[in-house]
């Protein structure tokens, strides 16, 4: 089962969910490969199973240029017969922007025909023990689901 990991991270916050993220997978066999969303192209994701999406939400919700850009080029895909996640964090002083970013991709995913496989992921600031916790579950989650 070959997994695609997109991350964008302003931080190091979302990067080291992806890596969390990725050694999980790998322990559960998965063929996983993880990149940053600025030398990333979405077709990537065309040549994976499990398409996953790791973003920070940027202020009142507003996409930075590189978000905005990999989102363009992600609508603009088919990836019926894809299966999908996506995980974020986010500053929680920004009330209802909190991960906005993190659902906006999971309609574009949706819109491109891949199939969600966990609920959301996220997170506040930086992955505690209890975000990490959370992000080994989705990870059995998603082995279940596709190996099980």
């Amino acid at each position: 089962m070959k997994a695609r990991i997109v991350y964008a991270s302003m931080t190091g916050n979302d990067e080291d969910m992806a890596d969390i993220l990725e050694e999980d997978l790998q322990d559960y066999g998965f063929d996983v490969e993880t990149s940053d969303v600025g030398f990333t192209d979405a077709s990537d994701y065309l040549e994976s199973d499990l398409c996953i999406f790791v973003t920070y939400t940027y202020g009142e919700g507003a996409m930075t240029d590189e978000l905005a850009d990999f989102y363009d080029e992600l609508k603009e895909l088919d990836l019926t017969g894809k299966y999908f996640a996506v995980m974020g964090s986010g500053d929680k002083t920004y009330g209802e922007h909190f991960c906005e970013n993190v659902f906006d991709y999971e309609k574009a995913f949706k819109a491109c025909g891949a199939k969600e496989i966990t609920k959301p992921v996220t997170i506040e600031n930086a992955p505690d023990d209890a975000a990490i916790d959370l992000i080994d579950q989705v990870a059995e989650e998603m082995n279940d689901q596709l190996n099980g």
